[in-house]
């Protein structure tokens, strides 16, 4: 599991919209340079905070902005 990886994705999403715009638009593409398991990709994708949480540590409402977003999107 790579922590790191999963925050710097978080991060990066926090401080830039464009970035949330494309991680929409075609996730997997988007993060593919990122260190990511399958866990984690499976997580960000859908916005399973849970899991991240439980996994990466809890994640304060900066860091969540991706996965907030993501949990408000009707596109599955």
């Amino acid at each position: 599991m790579s922590k790191e990886a999963v925050l710097a994705v978080l991060e990066r999403a926090a401080e830039d919209d464009k970035f949330i715009g494309h991680l929409t638009d075609d996730f997997a593409e988007v993060v593919k340079d990122y260190d990511l398991t399958w866990e984690e990709t499976a997580a960000l994708s859908s916005g399973d905070v849970r899991w991240i949480e439980a996994n990466i540590g809890k994640l304060d409402k900066r860091l969540r902005t991706w996965l907030d977003c993501r949990l408000q999107q009707e596109k599955w």
